[in-house]
């Protein structure tokens, strides 16, 4: 099975790796696939480049075999949509299993997405969930039913249509903060990898 993190990596940092290595330790993952997002639709255009952020990514999972980094949303240029690059990624893996990776806050914002429904059918979902966050409650849980929610171990068992509750390691980190320290004059180590932060530097991101 293949786990999907999409975001604008803008910069990547430990918060995104961190639940994404629980995701897989949990789900029993033999990939990530890291899709940084090519063109915003509804928030901000990413600050740094589409290549500053895949030399950040790069740079983020050195020596961790199981992330990938799939170059297909800012390659394919245009509005990125998830349901566009699963469809693309499920041309390519007919027969494989596909999760997507998604926080608490996107879950909520679920049905807003392109064509959710047609999501569903293309992947399952594995909602990541700090301490004491639930969704059982939310809309987008409601909209789909009850009955597709199942234990995290089941979602190997088919392609798509499913959702799990994924409990992840509480890291409050995020790019904004990160973006929002540099600016500043703070320094941002230990958020984000070192490697990443001295290319950062490099370039003077963020400033």
């Amino acid at each position: 099975m293949i786990g999907i993190l999409g975001g604008t990596f803008d910069p990547i940092h430990h918060g995104h790796l961190r639940i994404a290595l629980d995701a897989a330790e949990t789900l029993g993952l033999s990939e990530i696939r890291l899709i940084p997002l090519g063109q915003a639709v509804h928030r901000a255009q990413p600050e740094a480049s589409a290549e500053q952020r895949l030399t950040m990514l790069r740079l983020a999972i050195e020596g961790h075999p199981r992330f990938r980094i799939d170059e297909r949303e800012i390659r394919r240029g245009g509005a990125s949509y998830m349901i566009d690059t699963l469809a693309s990624l499920r041309a390519e893996l007919p027969d494989t299993p596909l999760c997507l990776l998604l926080g608490a806050d996107a879950f909520r914002g679920f049905l807003q997405w392109r064509d959710p429904e047609g999501i569903m059918a293309l992947a399952n979902l594995a909602v990541l969930l700090r301490p004491g966050e639930d969704i059982r409650q939310d809309p987008a849980l409601g909209a789909f039913g009850m009955p597709r929610m199942c234990p995290a171990e089941h979602l190997a068992r088919q392609p798509a249509g499913a959702i799990a509750e994924i409990p992840v390691t509480q890291l409050d980190i995020s790019s904004s903060d990160i973006r929002q320290r540099i600016r500043q004059g703070r320094d941002p180590a230990w958020l984000l990898p070192s490697g990443v932060l001295d290319y950062i530097r490099r370039q003077g991101l963020y400033r």
